[in-house]
């Protein structure tokens, strides 16, 4: 089993992704709101260092809330998973887009497995 994690700044695209995730036997996801490290480092004011890179961010009206995407599933799962996500983003070699990645996953319980 492996954990199949999205974090994916393209936060509209989710509704559709869970979609198409579903209709191919995808299901029992969980999402979660995020805020990426550059949103909590423009608001410091302590960080003296970070005044330019602070005042680079906040020209960029990209700093939404992100959504991380985490699902538990079967090995075989995954490539299908994998193939659904890039075919919905677009692909995450894109800036801005987000990330995809899997973690092995030595025990579960509660999923019914």
């Amino acid at each position: 089993m492996q954990l199949l994690v999205v974090i994916l700044k393209k936060a509209d695209l989710v509704p559709e992704l869970c979609k198409e995730l579903a209709e191919e036997g995808v299901h029992g996801g969980t999402i979660i709101d995020a805020v990426g490290m550059a949103s909590v480092i423009e608001k410091m004011d302590d960080l003296p260092i970070f005044g330019m890179l602070r005042s680079i961010l906040a020209d960029d009206d990209d700093h939404e809330t992100v959504k991380t995407m985490w699902f538990v599933m079967e090995d075989e799962e995954v490539a299908r998973a994998r193939k659904i996500i890039r075919e919905v983003i677009g692909g995450l070699d894109e800036p801005n887009t987000g990330i995809m990645f899997g973690l092995p996953v030595s025990f579960v319980e509660g999923l019914g497995v």
